[in-house]
């Protein structure tokens, strides 16, 4: 009875100390990524201006070519939104919308990952002689939420490698086109 006790009492001060440690871990998250394009930026803006473009050059599409989408909105810019849906657990379910657009400059998205929580994605595009320098980053507040501060110490590299893989085919496609 007394090791049950203190197998008890040892993990409710382990539970403790994880819960301690979690408070001073980063709520706020931030992944980016650049590449360098040979091609201007009017050239790179239309592939993600227009979220139906995505699938072109996006990551996750290659792992489950059979994502079901829903558009809404305008075809590009502000307003524009896509829901998805995949089985895959690397793909999962949300939805994107614009929230901010400015031509061959920037552009800003809300992400919603449902129970997962709320993201942010933004692209910066900036000239550099004949080429242009495309960031592509992500952010994400966890708040209080003590599991999702844990994980967000290993979204540099999943969420990294996605981008790395997405950019480079991004900058493919706008150089061949």
């Amino acid at each position: 009875m007394k090791f049950v006790k203190r197998l008890l009492v040892a993990g409710f001060a382990m539970l403790v100390i994880l819960a301690v440690i979690g408070l001073f871990l980063p709520s706020q998250v931030q992944v980016e990524r650049a590449i360098v394009v040979a091609a201007p930026p009017d050239k790179i803006y239309p592939f993600i201006n227009d979220l139906r473009k995505f699938n072109e050059w996006s990551p996750w599409h290659r792992r489950d070519p059979d994502i079901a989408y829903r558009f809404e909105g305008p075809k590009s810019g502000v307003g524009s939104k896509v829901h998805w849906s995949s089985d895959h657990p690397q793909v999962g379910s949300g939805s994107q919308e614009i929230v901010a657009s400015e031509p061959a400059k920037m552009l800003k998205t809300r992400l919603d990952f449902g129970q997962q929580g709320i993201a942010h994605a933004y692209f910066k595009l900036v000239p550099e002689a004949q080429a242009t320098r495309v960031t592509w980053g992500f952010t994400t507040d966890f708040g209080m939420n003590l599991i999702g501060r844990y994980m967000g110490l290993m979204f540099n590299q999943w969420i990294g490698a996605d981008y790395e893989e997405g950019l480079q085919n991004l900058k493919q496609l706008a150089e061949t086109q």
